[in-house]
């Protein structure tokens, strides 16, 4: 699945519906270069569970914790991470073993020791906007992924052609 994301504001009505289609468990892989909007999107994620607050990049921390309700989010930024077994010392097992949706920015950085996502979605700068690329690695990820085409006749979009999906 592609979704062209014309400006911020469509990258996090976007991040919102996936959030609501991940209903709060999972792993999602968010792939991109510096600047490409991977923490926006993650802040329309959040937004799905009722966050409305500031979401700033765990690069420093590696591992933002969110506790909204009953739901658990955990933001991960590995960018800073120089060997995947770093992430057994912050308590990555922990996390991912949660009962909670685990978004991971820079997951090639934890390549060998991360589980494969449900979702892997990479993000590009195009010459308007960013360019959404989903990919279902599992058989959940693949049931939302379905569960988030169908809401593109909910919303308005457009189909560009080539597959790619205008969201607005």
């Amino acid at each position: 699945m592609q979704v062209q994301l014309d400006n911020e504001e469509a990258q996090v009505a976007f991040g919102e519906a996936l959030g609501q289609v991940l209903q709060g468990r999972g792993l999602v892989y968010l792939e991109g270069e510096l600047g490409a909007g991977k923490t926006t999107l993650t802040r329309g994620i959040l937004r799905a569970y009722g966050h409305l607050g500031t979401v700033k990049s765990p690069t420093y921390t590696l591992v933002e914790p969110y506790e909204l309700g009953a739901q658990r989010v955990y933001h991960l930024d590995l960018y800073r991470l120089s060997d995947p077994e770093e992430l057994e010392f912050i308590g990555g097992r922990d996390v991912l073993a949660d009962d909670a949706l685990s978004i991971v920015e820079w997951p090639s950085r934890g390549e060998g020791w991360l589980p494969a996502p449900d979702i892997a979605l990479v993000l590009e700068v195009a010459a308007q906007g960013r360019l959404a690329s989903l990919t279902a690695s599992s058989d959940r990820g693949r049931r939302m992924l379905a569960l988030l085409e169908s809401k593109v006749g909910k919303v308005s979009s457009d189909h560009l052609g080539n597959g790619v999906i205008q969201w607005k």
